[in-house]
């Protein structure tokens, strides 16, 4: 994971301006998120895994003012940005840890990840999803807005085919696109139908990807 932190240490001050052209669907891929992210109560507790500069918590917090977020990420640049981001918000937690690693003593509501555990290689995937099921409540949602890989090489070319042009039309400088190429190849993608399966078998009782765009998909389980 070092190597994955000292790239987006590096990338921290410009990250959420460019995740609009990085992210094509944007819109669509953080309102999917938030709008199935429901409550019985107005002050949840979340988990926010690889929370980066806060841009998914952010989202949240405008939906549920109240609400009582944990963000944890690797990236202490990139955690800089959240803290200033929050630095007015008390029920807001950010700790510098390797998520895979992070444990406490309470349950969540919800725990929620964005384009963060695509990083892992699948052992790693696996055991997290497992993890995530036990620090639940009873009802627990995880909503995890992610990339997936194609299912074989056509799509795999496909989707990164597709992804390329539409990077390569925005407005990003050659130095920005080049920068985001190189982080790619930190990437350790899987299937969508491989991780429903594990989700499954890690106990969550429905489990569904929501939303797919290529290969951003939004994957929804409930405990």
């Amino acid at each position: 994971m070092e190597s994955v932190k000292s790239k987006f240490n590096s990338v921290a001050l410009h990250y959420d301006k460019q995740r609009t052209r990085l992210i094509p669907c944007f819109t669509d891929f953080y309102q999917m998120t938030i709008e199935n992210l429901v409550f019985t109560t107005p002050s949840p507790e979340i988990l926010d895994l690889g929370a980066g500069t806060g841009l998914l918590s952010d989202f949240v917090i405008r939906k549920y003012p109240d609400a009582r977020l944990t963000l944890v990420d690797l990236s202490e640049k990139m955690l800089e940005i959240s803290k200033e981001r929050f630095s007015h918000n008390p029920n807001v937690t950010i700790v510098c840890q390797d998520f895979t690693t992070y444990t406490d003593d309470r349950y969540y509501d919800a725990i929620i990840s964005s384009l963060a555990i695509h990083h892992l290689e699948d052992s790693d995937k696996n055991r997290l999803y497992s993890n995530i099921y036990s620090a639940l409540k009873k009802d627990g949602l995880f909503i995890n807005a992610e990339q997936v890989s194609g299912h074989d090489e056509y799509f795999i070319r496909l989707y990164e085919k597709q992804w390329k042009n539409k990077v390569e039309n925005s407005d990003l400088t050659q130095q920005e696109i080049d920068a985001a190429y190189e982080r790619v190849k930190l990437d350790k993608r899987t299937p969508l139908s491989v991780q429903l399966k594990w989700l499954k078998e890690a106990g969550f009782k429905e489990v569904d990807c929501l939303y797919k765009y290529y290969d951003f998909a939004v994957i929804y389980c409930k405990k």
